[in-house]
């Protein structure tokens, strides 16, 4: 069993490894889906997966290390580690979620990765450090050669770029909503806003999807008007 799913509170391991299909299904649980795990998981990524291409690429810009970093906790990056793990075949799915092939969905598997990170954090104290060396050994394990390329996976910090440069108001605010879909496989809708006017509006299978959608149609719209 990897290193990341040996806790000492089993209690915890087991949320975090619990999707709200199988809360939903077994009232009797009587426990919490991973969800508020996963919104943690999501955090301690990010910034562990800033600060480990800080540390390895002393001479890069921080153009491309946005997009190396949005490549690294991107949905099928995170459900590779996952399945590395051994997360997929350890998902606490309901029936339904099952026999739509849920221990081979992206998303799941990539949600509950970000959750049973954040279950190792709290295991271990809070500590970060408890968590860097095996994220480093995931992170080591993706090649050099990783595609950058300036698409989608940072709409969002170029909209907020642009906003920034030619607004001089706050960032971009995004209000997102589940807006759909099944227990298991939900929709949802993100509105990405400065000030009180709607620049642009995105839908996806995980909150991240549908933000980065919104930050996508915003630009688009942008360079329509000859904005951008």
């Amino acid at each position: 069993m990897h290193k990341l799913l040996e806790l000492r509170n089993e209690k915890l391991l087991r949320q975090a490894l619990t999707h709200r299909s199988y809360v939903n299904e077994n009232p009797e649980f009587g426990g919490d889906n991973n969800e508020r795990l996963e919104f943690l998981g999501d955090a301690l990524l990010t910034f562990l997966s800033g600060e480990y291409l800080y540390q390895r690429y002393p001479q890069m810009e921080e153009d491309e290390m946005t997009r190396r970093r949005s490549a690294l906790v991107d949905e099928k990056q995170l459900a590779r580690f996952g399945n590395e793990i051994g997360v997929d075949l350890r998902m606490r799915l309901g029936k339904g979620a099952i026999r739509e092939g849920g221990f081979t969905n992206p998303n799941l598997i990539s949600s509950t990765f970000e959750a049973v990170v954040a279950a190792y954090y709290l295991d271990n104290h809070s500590d970060i450090n408890a968590l860097r060396p095996h994220l480093q050994a995931l992170f080591d394990s993706v090649p050099d050669n990783i595609v950058v390329s300036r698409s989608d996976v940072d709409a969002k910090n170029r909209f907020q770029q642009w906003v920034l440069a030619n607004t001089g108001t706050n960032p971009p605010k995004y209000v997102t909503i589940q807006s759909g879909g099944l227990s298991h496989a939900p929709e949802f809708l993100a509105k990405v806003f400065v000030g009180d006017k709607e620049y642009g509006e995105g839908r996806g299978h995980s909150k991240k999807e549908a933000e980065k959608r919104a930050a996508v149609d915003a630009l688009a719209k942008l360079k329509k008007s000859g904005l951008e």
